[in-house]
């Protein structure tokens, strides 16, 4: 158990500030979040070049520290060093809040475990903000960041994630969204799904329509620039399945590497199932499978 208390009491620990940077319009730059960068020690950063930019935009001379999933594990203990000397540190991504595409959640791990105070300094995030404006039900959602990129993994994923009824966000490169719907389309059938494209800059563009609409559109105008897939959760009516079905989901799942007990829970939301009572019915099935 380990209660942190952000702003009061003392530490002789410098703090560990998330700060979020734009995702393409730097009028999305908070105060909050430029008054911490001028004000901490370090910044560790994704790209140093890229974030020189923007320090040099909000006239902010902090020094920087190269911090990427290439170096990550060799500079996570020097900066866990800088911060038990009493020294703040920044953390920023190339674009958006820290940790969801680069290695900033294992450097949080290890501040963690230090009793290292870990601060966000909320701003732009590329999935939340296409979602809002998609048009599909932003309640319940999923963000899985970027899909696997060959086409068996990717189908793979899609099969285990098939009846989730959440929608489903995204990230996609524009040189893969044409193949990516194609396996969605072989998976999910053709549901509704939103291209985000070039979010918060001039070329701001949203694509809504079913798979096959997309695909239609795309084909004759090649994409550019960064995307988001925005796709429709599956149909609230749940299909009635006996458990003979179930146990063989379970096993399909297991067999593509998910935990057991992940598995069970899984398919028991899909299904609606009370999941201790499947979790008893599953093993009393694997126990008499062994004794068969």
């Amino acid at each position: 158990m380990q209660i942190q208390k952000s702003f009061k009491g003392h530490t002789p620990y410098g703090k560990l500030y998330l700060v979020a940077t734009p995702i393409g319009n730097l009028d999305d730059m908070t105060f909050r979040a430029i008054h911490t960068l001028k004000e901490v020690d370090w910044i560790a950063a994704e790209d140093t070049r890229n974030t020189g930019l923007l320090l040099k935009h909000f006239e902010i001379s902090t020094k920087q520290i190269s911090f990427h999933e290439h170096n990550a594990k060799e500079k996570i203990p020097d900066l866990i060093g800088l911060l038990k000397q009493g020294q703040n540190l920044a953390q920023v991504s190339d674009a958006g809040m820290p940790s969801i595409s680069d290695p900033g959640h294992d450097l949080v791990k290890a501040a963690i475990e230090e009793d290292i105070a870990v601060v966000t300094v909320p701003g732009a995030s590329a999935g939340i903000s296409a979602l809002i404006a998609s048009g599909l039900a932003p309640q319940p959602h999923i963000f899985y960041g970027f899909l696997p990129r060959k086409s068996g993994q990717q189908k793979q994923f899609f099969e285990v994630k098939e009846a989730y009824p959440e929608t489903q966000i995204f990230y996609e490169s524009p040189h893969r969204v044409a193949d990516t719907l194609e396996n969605m389309l072989e998976v999910y059938g053709d549901r509704s799904v939103v291209l985000v494209r070039e979010l918060t800059k001039i070329f701001e563009e949203y694509q809504r329509g079913t798979i096959t609409e997309l695909l239609e559109s795309i084909s004759q105008t090649p994409l550019k620039g960064e995307c988001l897939l925005i796709v429709e959760g599956a149909s609230q009516e749940v299909e009635d399945k006996d458990e003979e079905d179930l146990f063989s989901e379970i096993q399909d799942r297991i067999q593509q590497g998910m935990k057991k007990n992940q598995a069970i829970k899984e398919v028991a939301k899909i299904y609606q199932w009370n999941k201790s009572q499947l979790y008893a019915a599953y093993h009393e099935w694997e126990d008499n499978q062994s004794n068969d």
